[in-house]
């Protein structure tokens, strides 16, 4: 039975969904003002782990994938570059889906953009000032909207925010982000009011304006989950803020549970750093491209450990990980026997190729242990390998051996 380290329990959990047979996933896509770095790819592969598993394992996975294409940053990125923000965002995206597929990512059912979800976004605003949760609040020429987090009880229960620190005069958040991974104690934006000179504003029930990034993803949740979602994937970033605030919207409007699992993936480091611009050590898929990395490595690398563990990214390091799959590789196309070949079977090459599959299995129903499920099969070939050497491989040991691998490849993808 698949287990699952539930951030929002702090356990592991076995993973049953609301519906048998069917699991709705949520997966925070990028925010577009700029191309996804590798940081985010990693979190992007650890997704499309997430669900080709899930699919092994006979669940039928509808997945939304959010593109967050209206915020400040992007509307500064494109003012500074003197292009229109969908110039911006429709140049970002095109290239984000093509590494996608580079990358051999599944594209999710739901590519949902948060300019093409206003009108969502809006209505779940209307229901929170109804209950009282959000109110009016002028703030520099501009008529914004915010959250009360002290309205809603168990605010920050993803984190595990000590509410006993929110302080007693009212604060407001008046931006989409904030830099540092810190917690704004006090009441977050959901629309920006219009101001005189904007370029970006739609014309809505509450006003003139945008929706703010915390009230976007909510806003993009297809309505076929009805705000019900089995999990939701993310970047350990979102555990600050964002996680608990769309939490607290989604579950202030409905007045039930959100999501029952909540995953999220640890950091990528490069060289044992941090990326970041202001260090100028941040790394896109095109500058690993430049050097020998090539897209079939890039997704081994990344997906080539635990997704709750920081991984570091180092050239060094990357050239052992992918000769250890280049190694694989080649023992894998060793593994065919030709009919009538001078073999003979065995029980114990009979016992190896039912492992494959039960050790991948293992490894895998254990919070997604990628990096073990890996080398437990490169162990197996391995001696799979000897016995055709000792002529001790029947070619139809051999076929099943191959087809146990090409099915284990749908979740892994680097196989073949």
């Amino acid at each position: 039975m698949l287990r699952l380290y539930n951030t929002l329990t702090k356990k592991s959990e076995i993973f049953k969904p609301l519906d048998e047979g069917r699991v709705r996933l949520v997966s925070c896509g990028p925010s577009i003002y700029q191309l996804p770095h590798i940081g985010n790819y990693r979190t992007f592969l650890f997704e499309d782990i997430v669900q080709r598993y899930l699919e092994y394992l006979g669940y039928r996975v509808e997945r939304v994938l959010n593109i967050t294409d209206v915020e400040d940053k992007a509307l500064e990125a494109a003012e500074n570059q003197n292009i229109t923000l969908k110039e911006l965002t429709d140049n970002n995206i095109e290239t984000f889906m093509n590494e996608l597929k580079n990358l051999k990512v599944k594209i999710p059912d739901y590519l949902p953009q948060s300019s093409t979800t206003v009108d969502q976004a809006v209505h779940l605003i209307e229901i929170l000032l109804e209950k009282g949760y959000a109110y009016h609040y002028t703030h520099r020429g501009r008529r914004n909207i915010y959250y009360d987090p002290l309205k809603f009880d168990g605010f920050g229960k993803l984190f595990g925010l000590d509410m006993s620190k929110w302080p007693k005069k009212k604060r407001r958040f008046h931006k989409d982000t904030y830099a540092n991974d810190r917690w704004n104690r006090g009441d977050f934006i959901l629309w920006h009011g219009y101001k005189e000179g904007d370029k970006v504003f739609w014309e809505t029930k509450i006003g003139k304006g945008r929706p703010s990034w915390n009230i976007q993803d909510p806003a993009m949740v297809p309505k076929s989950f009805g705000f019900e979602a089995d999990m939701w994937c993310s970047g350990i970033d979102s555990t600050h803020r964002h996680h608990d605030y769309i939490i607290a919207v989604v579950e202030a409007v409905t007045g039930k549970p959100f999501v029952r699992y909540w995953l999220h993936a640890a950091h990528l480091f490069l060289e044992g750093e941090k990326m970041s611009k202001s260090r100028g050590n941040i790394e896109y898929p095109r500058d690993l491209l430049e050097t020998e990395c090539i897209w079939n490595h890039i997704r081994f690398f990344f997906i080539y450990g635990h997704y709750r563990r920081n991984m570091n990214f180092t050239f060094t390091k990357y050239n052992q990980v992918c000769n250890r799959l280049k190694r694989f590789r080649e023992m894998v196309k060793n593994l065919r026997v030709e009919e009538g070949a001078k073999q003979t079977s065995s029980v114990r090459a009979e016992k190896l190729v039912k492992k494959l599959t039960t050790d991948f299995e293992e490894n895998m129903n254990n919070d997604l242990q990628v990096k073990a499920a890996f080398d437990s099969l490169y162990k197996t070939v391995s001696k799979l390998i000897k016995l055709k050497e000792n002529q001790m491989l029947s070619a139809e040991d051999s076929v099943e051996a191959l087809a146990k691998l090409k099915a284990i490849d749908y979740v892994l993808q680097v196989i073949f």
